[in-house]
């Protein structure tokens, strides 16, 4: 589908390389990958001499088109070779962290090899232009561009020579340019370069549903004898040509917060141990087909040497994703890791029950009382009591369904968050009821910690519900419920307009329904979230928000908007104790904001709102930097009752 979309897409990050330079370092990649196009054209030229030497360029095209085209590879051959040193000055001597693998010497010295060739193939065509300009001055029947600046000044050491011995130079250097060609050819398939076959058809056939919408397990089929993955080839097709697509950048690990904070996850080494596990997979089936060994047809009955989860990924590898994006969202070639987690995860639950205890005890609360904590969900609508807020049978005529959420219901800090929503919308006037008691949970944590039986039964019962009560908008202070309703709830039948309250107080200022008045002062720190931020790309509406509080001094963190750092709550780590690694990915995040000496944090999330306060407790600076969603900061600016 969309397939101009999708050309669109492949030349816009093809030929743009818009993924690869949002990163300084990306710029070295763009001149050696336009490099490699224009050289390439010259490179045509060459295999034409080979096979009938009187084949040259200017005789197609003319002397102009071909001076062009000389120049453009003079130039290029240079910015080439500054980029290839300037990559072997971050690889061997500033050692950054991403780039950093299982053995690191071993793929050092494959980058070493890969970044020799090109060297060498940029160094033997400008000895062969040196020659054929050398040659050109003695043969006035020859052509060679004065535009071609670089060739004719490394030119000098053929100067002088004889006709003869010129021909001779240039036949060492043609089959030396050619032989350093093929063997490139051979090499890339078995490299880290095999992404050059793979980037272009995994960035065609990129996911164009919404970035937060998880696969959906049809789990009617009576014939599905296995739920999730643990078998490489239960992987989808565009699943495992991600593999195929993988750069080794590391830009995802670079960003993933799990790996910042020393946890066993890495998500570029993830799909590295997948790739190799997938070839592995692979020659098994391929010798049991071909009928050699009876030892390949039980390893490949048996899943194929290691195992999928255990030994390719181990169980506190998956568990330790937060679900952030981050690494999705960074990737230059669109590989989809949390998708594969989560499909994991999927089968330890379903398949093996095999999950951290706390998960258990969220998975419980969720079936008898929905909500992870377990609290009576007859209680639900409690926070409302002398807010003056009408449930939907009260006001059946209500423009916007508040839907609460379980934090904003049960969680005491929450509470206040909640409370503060209702009073801005009142003052507003906006038209807004509530489900109460009746409310249950979405169930999106469940679905990202792998259990989607229990989702999919929450999802019927919520859709049901909301579809009952005749809702057409909803408001949510949760990212990640104003998510999955969103995204993931129209494959359930629940098709509503879902705003965040974000988005609908940035509205309410702006058309001037409220009116920030009082002062307050203080210097704020934001913090995005990663389920409104880089899943539903809303960085501006929370900014303008605080923006238009009189006295309030907004500032960034180092990582903001699209490289924001996780709260680490997210993917169900909110009720998972956090055991492994050098530093808690929340006292993390804190510790960024800190950095900025605020007098406040700002947040959106109620996840956040409690890892960052959990964070500043750690720090023992609860006292000095207080946690604020900014519909608290809102409504004690604007005049309510």
């Amino acid at each position: 589908d969309n397939r101009g979309r999708r050309f669109g897409g492949v030349l816009s990050s093809l030929l743009g390389q818009r993924f690869v330079i949002r990163e300084l370092s990306g710029w070295g990649h763009f001149f050696i990958f336009f490099g490699f196009l224009v050289l390439t054209i010259g490179t045509i030229e060459t295999f034409g001499m080979g096979i009938h030497h009187e084949f040259a360029y200017w005789k197609i095209f003319g002397r102009g088109l071909t001076g062009l085209l000389y120049l453009l590879q003079d130039f290029f051959s240079v910015a080439v070779l500054i980029a290839i040193l300037v990559g072997v000055y971050r690889r061997y001597i500033m050692k950054p962290m991403r780039l950093e693998s299982d053995n690191t010497k071993s793929t050092n010295l494959e980058a070493g090899f890969i970044l020799l060739l090109i060297w060498a193939l940029i160094v033997l065509l400008l000895a062969e232009r040196g020659v054929e300009y050398h040659l050109a001055l003695q043969d006035p029947s020859r052509f060679f561009p004065e535009w071609a600046f670089v060739s004719i000044a490394v030119s000098g050491p053929f100067a002088g020579l004889p006709e003869s011995a010129l021909h001779n130079l240039l036949s060492v250097f043609w089959w030396a340019h050619t032989l350093v060609i093929l063997v490139f050819l051979i090499y890339i398939p078995r490299s880290k370069h095999l992404h050059l076959l793979g980037a272009i058809p995994n960035i065609f056939f990129q996911r164009h549903h919404p970035y937060g919408q998880l696969s959906t397990m049809n789990l009617e089929d009576e014939s599905v004898e296995t739920y999730g993955v643990s078998q490489i080839e239960q992987f989808t097709w565009k699943q495992l040509l991600d593999l195929y697509a993988c750069t080794e950048c590391g830009r995802c690990a670079e960003n993933c917060p799990a790996t910042l904070t020393g946890k066993p996850l890495n998500p570029k080494l993830t799909i590295h141990h997948l790739k190799e596990h997938l070839m592995e997979r692979g020659k098994i089936l391929l010798t049991q087909q071909a009928g050699h060994d009876e030892a390949s047809t039980d390893a490949a009955e048996d899943g194929g040497g290691n195992k999928l989860i255990g030994d390719t990924c181990i169980t506190d590898e998956l568990w330790s994703c937060t679900a952030c994006g981050n690494c999705m969202e960074h990737c230059p070639v669109l590989i989809e890791h949390v998708d594969k987690y989560v499909d994991m995860r999927r089968y330890l639950v379903l398949m093996e029950s095999n999950f951290p205890t706390e998960a258990g005890t969220a998975f419980r609360n969720w079936e008898s009382n929905s909500n992870p904590w377990g609290f009576g969900s007859a209680t639900r609508g409690e926070w409302a009591e002398g807010l003056n807020v009408p449930t939907v049978s009260e006001n059946p005529e209500f423009e916007y369904l508040f839907y609460v959420g379980c934090a904003g219901s049960f969680d005491a800090r929450s509470k206040n968050i909640t409370a503060s929503v209702v009073k801005l919308l009142q003052a507003a006037g906006v038209s807004v009821a509530i489900l109460g008691a009746d409310e249950k949970c979405c169930g999106e944590t469940a679905r990202r910690m792998g259990n989607e039986y229990l989702f999919q039964m929450m999802a019927a019962e919520l859709v049901e519900i909301l579809n009952g009560a005749g809702v057409k908008k909803i408001i949510t202070t949760c990212p990640h419920c104003f998510n999955t309703l969103k995204n993931e709830y129209p494959a359930f039948g629940g098709s509503w307009q879902v705003v965040h309250h974000s988005e609908l107080l940035a509205e309410l200022v702006r058309s001037g329904r409220l009116q920030p008045a009082a002062d307050i002062g203080g210097k704020l720190v934001f913090h995005d979230s990663c389920f409104l931020g880089r899943y539903n790309d809303v960085y501006d509406e929370p900014r303008n928000v605080l923006k238009s509080i009189p006295g309030l001094k907004v500032a960034e963190m180092d990582r903001h908007a699209d490289k924001s750092f996780c709260c680490g709550a997210g993917g169900g780590r909110m009720w998972m104790e956090e055991m492994l690694g050098d530093m808690k990915i929340n006292e993390a995040r804190t510790d960024q904001a800190l950095d900025k000496k605020p007098d406040m944090i700002g947040v959106c999330c109620p996840y956040c709102t409690t890892m960052l306060e959990d964070g500043l407790k750690s720090r023992n600076m609860e006292e000095n930097v207080k946690v604020f969603d900014i519909a608290e900061l809102l409504a004690r600016s604007v005049k309510t009752e």
